[in-house]
């Protein structure tokens, strides 16, 4: 199944992202299956303006984009199909 990273900016308060994440979770659980939330990183600016980076796997873009429509309060900054992941450890030192 595809995975994208999604960059969205938040209409609301730190203190309520809580109910969002809640809420996020609770329209996938109920009206899309098929999508998995796997993780996000929340980031607060000077502002206090809250944005997201967030993983989801699914079978389209447009299955992302109907979740963020459901859970409002936000903007999709950027949705990208993500090519591959790699870490520290896919990079051994050259002896």
């Amino acid at each position: 199944m595809p995975r994208y990273l999604i960059l969205r900016t938040f209409e609301v308060e730190e203190d309520q992202m809580p109910v969002v994440g809640r809420r996020s979770r609770a329209v996938i659980e109920e009206h899309l299956p098929d999508v998995t939330w796997e993780h996000s990183h929340v980031l607060i600016d000077d502002k206090g303006t809250v944005q997201t980076y967030c993983v989801y796997s699914a079978p389209s873009e447009e299955a992302i984009l109907e979740h963020s429509k459901m859970l409002g309060q936000h903007t999709v900054d950027l949705l990208r199909e993500i090519a591959g992941d790699v870490t520290p450890a896919d990079f051994p030192p050259v002896d």
